[in-house]
């Protein structure tokens, strides 16, 4: 058994799939069928459109018909090599079937290609046509009869033998339907079902049941398909068409979301593909069970006392992430505005319900993300309620973090969104800082639970965590001034597209500004402000130029100078956006530093929704992330290309924070002060922005090459 079939049996086993010792079963591919020796995990199995098509082959009708009802999945019906190698395998299924019976005769009779036996009465006339023909019409039928019988006698008897070998074979099919029939079940391994190639590239996209499968569909949607070898929209189609005809017997069905562009959902209908329930479900979809709500908690402060209105943990958690810096009004309004939703309700536009934690701070969403680890696992996993944990659960849970198992319960791929049964809390284990973080945050959360005198006590006060060594920041995650120099002469090298243009100007302010990610997508024009300065006892020449007023981390405002030159790049930039140049325009009132590619429809025009596209309209963080990361990726590919091998892995490894990193080393080391370079990266302490001082190294570094050279 190889390693692939080895963890299919695992998966199938944690499934309820049937799980046994390995078969040779009948393959067949388009080139040729194979007996192989496999799990009966993955053994093909029988359902009873086989057995209705090969009725219809049987019986000489068109097969296409059938074919596209029962077998779509297996391939399209004009391939004849598909068509004709599934049905030898179906033939070869069934006659292994009957000889487990000890049905020799039956598995002989059903391998029959009637269709290979000429038809006779395709030759013969009718009875009619042959008594007109021989002057006969006047006779009685039955003297006809006798006449036709003597010359097309020899015919007629193959005919019956011919009809009664259909008839036979029917037979067969209806008793073998009975016996060997089966309903795919959600358990069940993909290469059950479906023809092996499909089911090869499924496994090798670690989808080896039908389960995994409907999970795998439904959380990522109409483009579930991507990244999977040789599985094109057609056979993506064909799979998803199947699980919905048998989805009574699998008991798990394909959303209605399936079918349609991601971008044509609307926020609830997303959040409807999975029901909220107590078991591993983001937050706002967690049900926490009455006898483990806190209600009762050991812990619990008699609520007279209490100075928080939550009645319950879970009402607890929300408030406290509410006491944390969430997002302005006019954060929260651009948030909404790049939603695409449907009034729900009244239409009042009044806040209800959880809807407020779709609208949270870059700390609130870190605050939310350690909380709703710990409540799940502490309800999940603990069985205990958030105000009954003790110290030694905490400790129970840090090591927990090191190692969530079982993975498939509790990690999951980094990107999949809140909405998609694919969500996991983990992605995998979490590194020695991470822990660190997660543990600090949740001796916040209890810390304000003991504040407001809702808890007695913090268990998680006395808790360890291992400390990583190094600073926060890093400083080697960034680029040299050479390597600035390769990324600027690459951009002057790219086609002059709207999104090429946007990666330009978004680059160089980066390098810039030290803006985070966060920071650049967000701000607007209307954050720009254009000031003078005369001369002071400092300075005896006056100064004027561009102000970018910028909310950090915590909500703090501070404020970046933008250089003449990068100024002069977003008057292009804005002018190529079909904008005015001209920052001050009253036109470009509420627009984005960066947009939307604008010529997105032209580029590719299946992506059209034809509707007008607002030039003043923000780019999403998660697109200029990819598009910056795909850039990255070009350049280590070029510098692969030159021999720099060392250049390329940096480049491979690269994000928008390198961009961070390298301003402030560059600046630094440029003869900007360190405080001036603080105020600038909005660092709340100076030993963080400390660490991109590389003088003294670098002059200790010089002293010992002196030394040795002597």
């Amino acid at each position: 058994m190889n390693a692939r079939d080895g963890k299919l049996l695992a998966v199938a086993g944690t499934n309820g799939a049937r799980a046994g010792q390995g078969a040779s079963v009948p393959l067949f591919s388009t080139s040729a069928r194979s007996h192989v020796q496999v799990s009966a995990a993955r053994q093909r199995k029988l359902h009873v459109g086989h057995f209705a098509f090969m009725r219809s082959v049987a019986q000489g009708l068109d097969p296409r018909e059938s074919w596209e009802r029962y077998f779509r999945v297996e391939g399209e019906a004009t391939d004849q090599r598909i068509v004709r190698a599934t049905i030898a395998w179906i033939r070869d299924e069934f006659a292994a079937a009957a000889k487990r019976q000890d049905r020799h005769g039956t598995a002989r009779l059903v391998r029959i290609d009637v269709s290979k036996i000429a038809d006779p009465a395709q030759a013969l006339p009718s009875l009619e046509a042959f008594a007109e023909s021989r002057g006969l019409e006047d006779f009685a039928q039955a003297d006809q009869v006798v006449a036709y019988e003597a010359e097309f006698g020899r015919a007629t008897q193959r005919q019956r033998r011919r009809a009664g070998l259909i008839a036979r074979q029917l037979d067969a099919l209806r008793w073998l339907e009975g016996l060997a029939a089966q309903a795919p079940r959600a358990g069940d391994s993909v290469a059950a079902w479906l023809n092996p190639a499909l089911a090869e590239h499924l496994e090798a996209a670690d989808i080896f049941t039908l389960a995994q499968l409907v999970e795998r569909i439904n959380g990522i949607g109409r483009r579930w398909h991507a990244g999977i070898k040789a599985m094109g929209e057609g056979k993506a189609q064909r799979i998803v068409e199947w699980l919905r005809e048998h989805q009574h017997s699998i008991e798990l069905q394909v959303g209605r979301h399936v079918a349609m562009a991601r971008s044509q959902l609307y926020a609830h209908e997303l959040n409807a593909v999975v029901a909220p329930a107590t078991d591993i479900r983001p937050l706002e979809k967690f049900i926490v069970p009455a006898e483990l709500d806190g209600t009762r908690g050991l812990y619990r402060r008699p609520p007279a006392q209490c100075l928080l209105k939550a009645s319950n943990d879970y009402q607890a958690i929300l408030a406290w992430l509410r006491s944390k810096h969430g997002l302005t009004p006019d954060q929260k309004a651009h948030l909404k505005a790049r939603r695409r939703q449907r009034q729900i309700g009244n239409g009042s536009g009044v806040e209800q319900g959880l809807d407020w934690l779709q609208a949270l701070s870059n700390t609130q969403r870190a605050y939310r993300k350690e909380a709703e680890r710990f409540l799940l696992w502490a309800i999940t996993h603990k069985g205990k309620a958030l105000s009954s944990m003790s110290n030694e659960d905490c400790i129970e849970y840090r090591d927990f973090l090191a190692d969530p198992q079982p993975r498939s319960r509790w990690c999951g791929d980094r990107g999949r969104e809140r909405w998609s049964p694919l969500w996991r809390p983990f992605e995998g284990p979490l590194s020695a800082s991470a822990q660190r973080h997660a543990v600090t945050i949740l001796k916040n959360l209890y810390g304000f639970l003991v504040d407001q005198n809702y808890l007695m006590g913090n268990p998680w006060s006395a808790v360890g965590v291992p400390r990583s060594a190094g600073p926060k920041v890093n400083a080697g995650r960034s680029f040299s001034l050479a390597q600035w120099g390769f990324i600027d002469g690459q951009l002057k090298m790219l086609p002059a597209t709207s999104a090429n243009q946007r990666l330009t100007f978004g680059l160089r302010l980066l390098y810039a500004t030290g803006l985070r990610l966060s920071e650049v997508v967000a701000a607007t024009i209307d954050d720009m402000q254009w000031v003078e300065y005369p001369a002071d006892s400092f300075d005896d020449q006056p100064l004027q130029g561009w102000m970018l007023r910028v909310i950090g981390k915590g909500q703090k405002e501070r404020e970046v100078p933008l250089p003449v030159d990068v100024v002069g790049e977003l008057a292009r930039y804005l002018g190529s956006r079909g904008l005015d140049p001209d920052p001050e325009d009253i036109g470009n009132q509420g627009a984005f530093l960066l947009g939307k590619a604008s010529d997105a429809a032209l580029r590719a025009p299946g992506l059209s929704t034809g509707q007008l596209r607002d030039p003043r309209e923000g780019v999403a963080a998660t697109t200029f992330y990819d598009q910056i990361k795909a850039f990255f990726a070009d350049c280590a590919t070029v510098l692969r290309g030159q021999g720099d091998a060392r250049g390329a892995e940096r480049f491979a490894k690269a994000s928008t924070h390198w961009m961070r990193h390298s301003h402030a080393s560059h600046a630094i080391a440029g003869g900007m002060p360190i405080e001036i370079a603080q105020q600038n990266l909005g660092h709340a302490s100076l030993a963080t922005t400390t660490v991109y001082v590389t003088t003294e190294s670098k002059r200790r570094m010089k002293a010992v090459e002196i030394f040795w050279k002597r």
